[in-house]
């Protein structure tokens, strides 16, 4: 998916977004050129307003924390000449900023391949928080299944609940019943 043009795949994600969202939801990607890797973030509005934001200089950051407290808690020093254990800690690393809600870019770009690729079934049942989020606001997700998640949707995140009140409210499903802050 890094290989197309972002302009494409936004149109291709924008074709998935339900009527009831169509003019609400945006997917953006902005790049800063002047960053050492050119890379920048991506985000999700909802009526003009950032909802979610994947900054890779934030992830970056947040994932650096993340390793060094993992260092600290399992009392290891960092050792350069030890690839295989500094990948291991930062994939650990990596795993537990994602399930915090920090996300770079590149995690955003992941998770629009990987939901391109999976039945809508499978994707609102994903463990990743973007494809998740992706799905709510999906067109083939129909009002029997989103009335059938009322219960198991309460277990999750609270960005995943917005997303999922949004729908239903959008839809005319039922009253919300928690506020996103």
């Amino acid at each position: 998916m890094r290989n197309q043009q972002w302009s494409k795949v936004k149109k291709k994600l924008d074709s998935f977004i339900c009527d009831s969202l169509k003019n609400r939801v945006q997917f953006t990607v902005t790049n800063y050129r002047k960053a050492h890797d050119q890379l920048g973030r991506a985000f999700i509005t909802v009526d003009k307003k950032e909802i979610l934001n994947m900054c890779t200089i934030t992830s970056d950051i947040e994932m650096y924390r993340k390793e060094n407290e993992i260092r600290n808690a399992q009392s290891i020093e960092y050792d350069v000449y030890n690839g295989h254990q500094n990948y291991q800690i930062g994939i650990q690393a990596h795993e537990m900023i994602k399930a915090e809600g920090f996300f770079a870019q590149y995690d955003f770009f992941d998770a629009v391949e990987e939901y391109f690729n999976l039945p809508i079934e499978k994707a609102l049942k994903s463990d990743d928080m973007v494809i998740k989020i992706l799905s709510l606001v999906d067109r083939r997700v129909g009002k029997r299944t989103l009335e059938g998640m009322k219960e198991s949707i309460q277990n999750e995140k609270e960005i995943i609940q917005y997303f999922y009140n949004l729908r239903c409210e959008a839809d005319r499903i039922m009253k919300l019943y928690k506020k996103f802050r």
